[in-house]
């Protein structure tokens, strides 16, 4: 398993410089390339500022080089092993560094703190998600298979397919509309992760003279709530359908028939041999559904305004950003990565058969 994972971890390599080569010449070939985000950081200054800024541009982004130049010193600047240079990029030495992400054109500001702020909030988005749609899918699967053809079954593939079916994008607009509006229920915020006064409150919930305080940790939770939901149902609904396929296939099984055989209690038969065995597609797929998560919470950080990984992609196309776009596809592009090597784990543990030798 060790040698197998620094294999894998080998191959990240070449990936992802694959990945970065077919980004960046998108990005540069597109109309107006890297020059267009310059162009509009020059309207409206003087002729000796554009032509500064131009020069400075030019040095440190090679912008006036050709393109697989300005594509390796940008591959240079992202990796953590490469060549030293000063400002000038006169190179100093080989070995290993810290990466830089650049600078973003519009927003005058490093990419690496524009990340460090948007990251953990989709992070945080997708872990709450994940292991709810995890949890729900493998209990409302393991009954439905069990009792198939029965009410829970009925009910549940009913629910299953009409939540499959309705697109995040709108089931996103009705909840600011109904649960978030002030003219209908307004149980929860229209968008955000934390109150504008957040800053003042306690961790936790303080009552105090003038009231109950909901506290920092709540405040963020019961923002969180509506965001959550939307990423979550797509996903527990294709798992739990997974998941039920899977148990009725286990139930058929041999390994089934013959612990039914030697009198092993039912319960037993389903929780310690059929649920491991049913596991295993849904490991394969996790792989898959941590990028599609990634993926959605584009939409649902742009309709509910939090500042994380997906808004700030928006935000960076829309303004000819290359350096953010470069970099949050980078960023992303390892998570999925990553995200193959824990699937490739976990399936080895759950099924002791797996070899990777």
């Amino acid at each position: 398993m060790t040698s197998y994972i620094i294999r894998r971890l080998l191959l990240m390599v070449p990936t992802l410089v694959g990945i970065t080569l077919v980004v960046f010449f998108v990005m540069a070939l597109r109309p107006g390339g890297v020059a267009a985000a310059v162009d509009q950081m020059e309207r409206g200054m003087r002729p000796e500022e554009a032509q500064a800024l131009r020069a400075y541009y030019n040095q440190h982004y090679g912008l006036d080089k050709p393109r697989y130049v300005q594509y390796l010193r940008w591959l240079n600047n992202v990796s953590p092993l490469g060549f030293h240079h000063d400002d000038s990029w006169t190179l100093t030495g080989f070995g290993f560094k810290k990466p830089d992400l650049g600078e973003s054109f519009l927003r005058n500001q490093k990419v690496t703190s524009l990340v460090a702020e948007a990251l953990p909030v989709t992070l945080v988005l997708n872990l709450i998600t994940i292991p709810l749609a995890y949890c729900i899918s493998i209990f409302v699967g393991i009954y439905a298979g069990r009792y198939r053809g029965k009410w829970f079954d009925t009910t549940s593939n009913v629910v299953l397919l009409g939540a499959w079916s309705i697109p995040v994008m709108w089931t996103g607009v009705m909840f600011v509309g109904f649960f978030a509006n002030r003219d209908f229920c307004h149980w929860f915020p229209t968008g955000g992760v934390h109150d504008s006064l957040a800053g003042q409150m306690t961790f936790l919930p303080h009552l105090f003279e003038t009231g109950l305080q909901r506290g920092w940790l709540f405040d963020a939770m019961w923002h969180l709530v509506l965001p959550v939901l939307c990423l979550l149902y797509g996903a527990f609904a294709y798992l739990a359908k997974l998941m039920r396929s899977s148990v009725l296939e286990n139930l058929t099984a041999d390994f089934v028939r013959t612990a039914r055989a030697k009198g092993v209690r039912e319960h037993v038969i389903l929780f310690q041999h059929v649920l491991r065995n049913s596991l295993l597609p849904l490991i394969t797929v996790a792989a898959g559904l941590i990028p599609s998560l990634l993926g959605g919470s584009l939409i649902v950080e742009t309709i509910f305004s939090i500042h994380g990984m997906g808004k700030l992609m928006i935000d960076a196309i829309n303004q000819q950003d290359n350096e953010v776009v470069m970099s949050v596809t980078l960023v992303a592009s390892i998570i999925s990565l990553a995200s193959l090597i824990v699937r490739d784990v976990c399936y080895a543990i759950a099924d002791p058969r797996v070899s990777f030798e």
